[in-house]
């Protein structure tokens, strides 16, 4: 098993406290229709959006809300 891999297998869940931010009506419809067709809450869409970003701009970390999970998005693991 590699470091990576060793990490990631022992990496935990952690709490993130995200506080409400005033945005305009139109972004929010927009976001809350997004998150809804994808199945998602508007929380996770936009967690989901971050690691995207952050996948892009090359941080590496083991998922958002579970390991493995922003591979599929990437056309990665199953």
């Amino acid at each position: 098993m590699s470091s990576k891999e060793s990490r990631n297998s022992r990496e935990t869940k952690a709490f993130i406290m995200l506080r409400g931010a005033m945005v305009m009506i139109s972004f929010r419809e927009s976001l809350f229709d997004a998150a809804n067709r994808a199945g998602m809450t508007p929380n996770e869409f936009c967690l989901q959006a971050a690691a995207e970003k952050l996948r892009a701009s090359g941080r590496q970390f083991a998922g958002v809300f579970a390991p493995g999970d922003t591979d599929m998005h990437r056309g990665g693991a199953n």
